[in-house]
């Protein structure tokens, strides 16, 4: 199906105006003696909107929104498979000139700096549409391009979108081999080094490589070059002692290799890279449930022989197509792509929001919710299995169709969901949240603690390759992950379990000195401590321990005067941006939900966020977020999860009107 628009009144504004870290909005200071009802008015609302969104068949599902090079990349592919059409070419130009910023550039997130790939691929995208190259948006946007080193500058993977149409020399990219399939699992670079999002990347994309194809370009790209006569001068040779050295050195072995490779092996490893991502196609079509990896699936198979007619290829394109959300703007219609989408996380997020804030156990809203929870657990093996072989399946992934990869931040959430719900199949429901709870425990790291899709996944010399210049391309455990696994078994009467106290103990280990914890999967302290506090409350540990008051401690320190929180996504890379943004709705949930498991209700920083929630929630009983709060790549790739404004505020809500979840479903019937 395709996704729908969340009623947030279209797509987020562009400007570089937002750039600049605010930190206060309209003050607001209600009577101390009303915020009691405000509060529970305010959770009422939002309840009722929550639960009019609800789907037939009992899942939610918000817009998932990145960056335009999803829009670009997109109209490359179609125009690559020579599919592309006049009206989806319309519709998507439109949302990616919406995103255009005064100075030219697109960026990354909301109120971002301009991204150099993220424009170059925009800039192309509207060429393919038919805008000119001296109109004025694009002049602006060409000039930047120039100013920033040019298409020479930008990343790996954008340049390798340009070389399918010529417009960059294959010859001056990285090589990356179909071999890399044969690798045995036990040496440092195998496919399974890599996180799982990269390496459903990489194996399509070793079969581009080895066929380098050039579709002919419909125009020149001069005018994105510092040189159009020298647009790739040689990088300088990094000493033979450093990583980077290392690297270049054997790139020049493999390209030297690929003038010898034998005929007869690389074929052979072309079609055994085609069979292992064929094998890793889900039923709906798609690969991963995430757009990327489908794309340059489809690509790699198409250059091995796989017509459009295909099985594999006309489901795989048609899965693509469920990634677009069209709305209508000025009368006209807009087309914005979803790098993924999130029905299983935004589902089980819901359920605990509507529990929290006191929507019976059996309504029969949350009893659909489950049912189709239930019906989502994925019962097989998937790329896991590599490194558990002797591990019973039962994770839930985060998307409708993902049987390869479930993760452990989904799985725990979603018992943490069950949990809520008075079921009608009591014993249907335990035995789910028995595998589950077995599968997530099986999926700790030897450090004690849980990545999101593997265990183990920490080798750092996949970050060094020169093809991996862009994002994450490791799994290795993080603080906010492990600590919805450790809330979930804490909640699961398993807060004394040597599994449990391990992940315990490396979260106390991660503590930052200022009192946070660093957030992979949300921006970012915030989210990392909002995660990290209640858990380790839910395991046991009293309030006042050490660690609990210097998050409390640092959570007073980073409120805004408005009464709120916000992180900027510059936190990632700049020490001053930590804790430090405009007010968010998501974000001043997260510190919420820390500071009411750490006692705090009646403290005057919850007051205050509470207040802030209440006064910044619409008439509708939503909020509005236009900034980024999730992160698929910590900086690189940014998340604009239109359900987080909203599943997490009333979270806070209805913690803070009806008190902290002590135990779920579980406890109710005797476990």
């Amino acid at each position: 199906m395709t996704a729908t628009t969340d009623g947030s009144g279209g797509p987020p504004r562009a400007g570089s105006a937002a750039a600049e870290l605010r930190t206060t909005r309209e003050p607001l200071a209600p009577a101390p003696h009303d915020l009691d009802e405000i509060a529970a008015r305010a959770a009422e609302r939002a309840a009722e909107h929550l639960l009019a969104r609800q789907d037939a068949e009992g899942w939610w599902k918000g817009d998932l929104e990145t960056n335009v090079t999803m829009d670009a990349e997109d109209l490359l592919l179609r125009q690559f498979l020579g599919v592309r059409d006049e009206a989806t070419t319309e519709a998507s130009a439109r949302f990616v000139r919406g995103q255009q910023r005064d100075d030219g550039t697109w960026a990354s997130f909301y109120g971002g700096p301009g991204e150099l790939s993220t424009t170059v691929e925009a800039y192309v995208a509207l060429r393919l549409a038919g805008d000119r190259p001296d109109d004025p948006h694009m002049q602006r946007a060409a000039s930047w391009i120039r100013g920033q080193g040019g298409i020479a500058a930008s990343r790996v993977f954008t340049r390798i979108w340009l070389a399918l149409f010529g417009w960059w020399k294959w010859d001056d990219l990285p090589e990356l081999p179909p071999e890399l399939i044969f690798l045995p699992k036990w040496f440092p670079l195998n496919i399974y080094a890599f996180g799982c999002w990269a390496r459903q990347t990489i194996v399509p994309l070793s079969v581009v490589s080895a066929l380098r194809p050039v579709r002919p370009a419909p125009f020149a790209l001069d005018e994105l070059h510092t040189d159009p006569d020298d647009p790739s001068p040689p990088a300088p040779l990094a000493p033979a002692t450093t990583w980077d050295g290392l690297f270049q050195r054997a790139d020049r072995a493999l390209r030297l290799y690929r003038r010898a490779a034998p005929r007869r092996l690389r074929r052979t490893a072309m079609n055994s890279a085609a069979r292992w991502i064929v094998e890793r196609q889900e039923n709906d079509g798609c690969w991963g449930g995430i757009q990327p990896p489908a794309v340059y699936s489809v690509i790699a198979l198409h250059l091995l022989g796989y017509d459009l007619g295909h099985p594999v290829m006309r489901e795989g394109l048609a899965s693509l197509d469920r990634f677009a959300v069209w709305r209508e703007q000025d009368g006209r219609p807009v087309r914005m792509i979803e790098a993924c989408q999130s029905p299983v996380w935004d589902t089980c997020l819901a359920t605990v929001a509507l529990a929290d804030a006191g929507v019976p156990a059996d309504h029969p809203a949350l009893v659909k919710a489950a049912d189709w929870m239930l019906g989502e657990q994925v019962v097989r093996p998937g790329d896991w299995s590599v490194r558990r072989p002797q591990l019973g399946s039962g994770g839930w992934a985060f998307e409708f169709h993902n049987d390869n990869y479930p993760d452990t931040d989904d799985t725990a959430e979603v018992v943490l969901a069950l949990r809520r719900v008075d079921h009608p199949e009591p014993a249907r429901l335990d035995a789910a949240v028995a595998r589950g709870v077995r599968w997530n425990l099986g999926m700790q790291s030897r450090n004690g603690a849980w990545g999101a899709f593997d265990a183990d996944n920490t080798s750092t010399l996949p970050n060094k390759l020169p093809f991996c210049d862009f994002g994450e391309v490791i799994d290795p455990p993080s603080a906010d992950v492990t600590a919805h696994v450790v809330e979930m078994l804490a909640h699961e009467g398993m807060a004394d379990h040597p599994r449990t106290r391990r992940g315990i103990q490396w979260l106390l280990s991660e503590q930052e000195p200022n009192g946070a914890w660093f957030g992979r999967w949300g921006v970012n302290y915030l989210y990392g401590t909002g995660s990290v506090v209640p858990a380790l409350v839910a395991a046991g540990m009293p309030t006042a321990h050490p660690a609990i008051r210097r998050a409390v401690g640092w959570l007073r320190s980073v409120q805004n005067d408005d009464g709120g929180w916000g992180e900027d996504l510059r936190s990632y890379r700049e020490r001053g941006a930590v804790g430090r943004g405009t007010s968010t709705a998501s974000q001043t949930a997260w510190a919420l939900l820390a500071l009411l498991a750490a006692g705090e209700k009646d403290g005057t920083a919850a007051r205050r966020g509470i207040a802030w929630l209440a006064s910044a929630q619409r008439p509708d009983g939503t909020w509005d977020e236009p900034e980024f709060t999730g992160t698929g790549f910590p900086w690189d790739f940014s998340i604009n999860y239109h359900l987080y404004r909203h599943v997490f505020p009333l979270t806070a809500l209805g913690r803070y009107v009806h008190g902290e979840p002590v135990v779920g479903a579980a406890a109710r019937r005797g476990r």
